[in-house]
């Protein structure tokens, strides 16, 4: 954790909110990428509660993460519509191309691949996400041109 004087300011922020764990949490991740294992203790006495209560909460939610995620989450669609169109076909080459499981990050820290439950895309299954992303109908050869025209800033147009 680079600066432990935002986590406070943060904490502080949202101090006298009612349920002011989920924002702190999510203003955390906002600025750091994830929510440092460093920081759960200053939650717990800025908010005066224990650490079980705030790992609880973090390992609840799929969304917080505890470590630092690549520089593009990939997400692949598990829902029922996406799993009948292919989509398990799709996560298979997609774990077994980038090396990765689930909520691995490649060892470059380029791709995070992670699962979705619902894009809500259905009618155009399978698909997945990258970044903010949305894209249709993605079998294998989709997912690996996806892939290699990322850049810096996320999938070329």
């Amino acid at each position: 954790m680079s600066d432990d004087v935002d986590v406070t300011n943060i904490i502080q922020q949202f101090s006298g909110v009612p349920g002011a764990l989920l924002p702190v949490l999510h203003a955390i991740q906002s600025a750091y990428g994830y929510i440092p294992a460093a920081s759960v203790e200053q939650i717990a006495g800025g908010l005066n509660l224990s650490r079980a209560e705030v790992h609880g909460v973090i390992s609840f939610y799929h969304d917080f993460r505890t470590e630092q995620a690549g520089r593009h989450i990939v997400q692949i669609c598990r829902a029922e519509a996406c799993q009948s169109m292919g989509s398990r076909k799709l996560e298979a080459h997609a774990k077994e191309s980038l090396g990765i499981e689930f909520g691995q990050t490649t060892a470059d820290g380029k791709i995070t691949l992670e699962p979705v439950y619902c894009l809500g895309n259905c009618a155009c299954s399978p698909s997945m996400r990258i970044g903010d992303q949305v894209y249709a109908r993605v079998d294998s050869a989709r997912f690996d041109q996806l892939i290699a025209q990322l850049d810096g800033t996320g999938v070329k147009q």
